[in-house]
């Protein structure tokens, strides 16, 4: 039975097919989702806690480990989104590696902000990562109360607009990625003006708005009784979502204070 998709490329059709009788062995469940999350949200934490250090230490080997951590954060993603039954290995493997690249990136930022660079030891503005982690925390909870409070509810038509959305947001960093390969900036994803800015805010909102999806997808999910190992999944969509919402925070957040 289809129950349902999600604009977040992790999750969508993730649950298509399943079709479980009470009585199987080590269902997915909420509280186990839940649970998954937490743990994975965890290692990202020590992950980024390693690059952050590394980073602001003046390392050299500091952006060669937070890259490595994208790149590979990325393949082990594909690797998950098609081997679903993985995802126990899979996705504390990706959480370490995008923590990897979330603690050198934001690292890097924080410095820029304080007016030095990571090798020249200098001061680092932490209020702006703290900031963004707030928010993105702020944003998550007030989600979740608007998807419990059935305030925004995923229809088809919302479902339909908010996968549109997402896509055609990816296919526009896509886009200014190989147009930056030929020299080509684009100012209006990556200068501070009044565009930029606005364009960032609306993404945000997007990846917010992605965070009901993620809700409703793993809720359905246990109501599907998926297989056990779907906990891990439904904690990886979700984790994605937020990952993705925390970096666009961060953008928003530098380009806010670059304008101070």
């Amino acid at each position: 039975m289809n129950i349902g998709k999600s604009s977040n490329p992790a999750l969508s059709n993730a649950f298509n097919q399943f079709a479980y009788s009470s009585t199987q062995d080590g269902v997915m469940t909420l509280n186990g989702t839940i649970n998954k999350t937490i743990i994975s949200l965890l290692i990202v934490l020590v992950g980024a806690g390693y690059t952050w250090k590394m980073t602001l230490s003046g390392s050299g080997n500091a952006m060669m480990w937070a890259m490595g951590g994208g790149i590979g954060g990325l393949v082990v993603a594909l690797i998950t989104m098609f081997k679903k039954e993985w995802s126990p290995i899979t996705v504390p493997v990706y959480a370490l590696l995008e923590g990897l690249f979330l603690g050198g990136i934001s690292a890097l930022i924080a410095s820029s902000m304080a007016g030095s660079s990571p090798a020249e030891g200098g001061a680092v503005n932490s209020q702006i990562v703290i900031q963004a982690v707030a928010l993105t925390i702020g944003v998550f909870l007030i989600m979740l109360f608007l998807y419990r409070s059935k305030i925004i509810q995923p229809t088809q038509k919302f479902t339909m607009g908010i996968a549109a959305a997402t896509g055609g947001i990816f296919f526009f960093y896509l886009l200014s990625w190989i147009i930056g390969m030929f020299g080509v900036n684009m100012s209006m994803l990556h200068g501070n003006g009044p565009l930029a800015i606005g364009i960032n805010l609306v993404i945000v909102a997007i990846a917010a708005l992605n965070l009901i999806l993620d809700f409703d997808f793993i809720e359905k999910g246990v109501a599907a009784r998926a297989p056990g190992y779907m906990e891990w999944y439904g904690a990886f969509g979700l984790m994605v979502t937020l990952i993705w919402l925390y970096i666009e925070l961060l953008k928003l957040l530098s380009r806010l204070s670059s304008r101070e």
